[in-house]
């Protein structure tokens, strides 16, 4: 197997997409428990069948995992790595436990950067899968090879990248909008948003908000039905990997507002920087 070409990664990465979201419908579909771990934040039985799952299809390939729901691997072993896969298994807990089907599985691969490692970075997304389960919805996109959004996407789960891309759309999409579209946090609103969101109509006169969990944020931004997500509140870099590499693909860009720059990854702490996406 040539695992050198991005094309057969996100291939193996979409089928363990689609393993996992297979694991997060059959709890969702249950009466499920809710724990929490030492910050509070959510973990069900979903977030942990959809790691072994998506580490188990990843293991062919024989990159390294890093994974929220895996074990904590120091920088000095992490910055090391040319290649790996970090992953999201259920992004958006919250709104997997509210039921309002706003969560997704979220797969990149990542690639040693041209600059120095050190405390701020040493990688950036060259590929990405992010999978919605409740609509059986696939984005995804590998560098050079462009960005896409497929439909019914487990009914095509035996189909090779090339294929699912050839049958999917390929992103950005055309919308109409009359107002300038910010897609904002349904869980975290800032002083900083509510700032960002008044330049925004100070410049464009007339600003449309929209709301909603999890990663698909940024996809809305990457399909061109939003103009802008601005972050300014604490995320994880699972939380953005994977759809930083598709707005990459789609020509739009992921910048990390303290350095102006576009985000970078695997620091020596994983919580990233805030960012906006446009």
């Amino acid at each position: 197997m040539a695992w050198n070409d991005l094309n057969i990664l996100i291939d193996v990465a979409t089928k363990a997409a689609l393993d996992a979201g297979r694991e997060i419908l059959d709890v969702y579909s249950s009466a499920f428990a809710v724990e929490h771990k030492d910050d509070r934040s959510p973990l069900t039985e979903a977030d942990k069948r959809a790691h072994r799952a998506i580490v188990s299809a990843l293991a062919v390939t024989g990159l390294p995992v890093l994974s929220e729901e895996g074990k904590a691997i120091g920088p000095e072993e992490r910055q090391a790595w040319e290649r790996y896969w970090l992953v999201d298994p259920l992004d958006g807990t919250k709104e997997f436990i509210k039921r309002n089907g706003e969560f997704t599985v979220n797969i990149a691969l990542m690639a040693r950067d041209s600059l120095p490692a050190g405390p701020l970075g040493a990688a950036r997304p060259i590929g990405g899968v992010l999978f919605v389960p409740v609509r059986d919805t696939l984005y995804f996109a590998w560098e050079g090879g462009g960005a896409y959004r497929l439909e019914n996407a487990a009914t095509h789960r035996t189909a090779s990248a090339y294929e699912r891309a050839a049958m999917a759309d390929r992103l950005p999409l055309h919308h109409e909008r009359s107002s300038f579209t910010i897609v904002a946090s349904r869980s975290h609103k800032s002083p900083e948003t509510e700032a960002y969101i008044q330049r925004m109509e100070e410049e464009h006169g007339s600003v449309a908000l929209t709301s909603m969990g999890s990663a698909l944020k940024i996809c809305l931004v990457a399909e061109g039905a939003a103009d802008a997500y601005p972050r300014y509140a604490p995320t994880m870099e699972w939380d953005t990997a994977a759809g930083h590499a598709i707005v990459n693909e789609a020509g739009i860009q992921l910048l990390d507002v303290t350095t102006d720059a576009p985000m970078r990854y695997n620091k020596y702490e994983l919580v990233n920087n805030w960012f906006i996406v446009q």
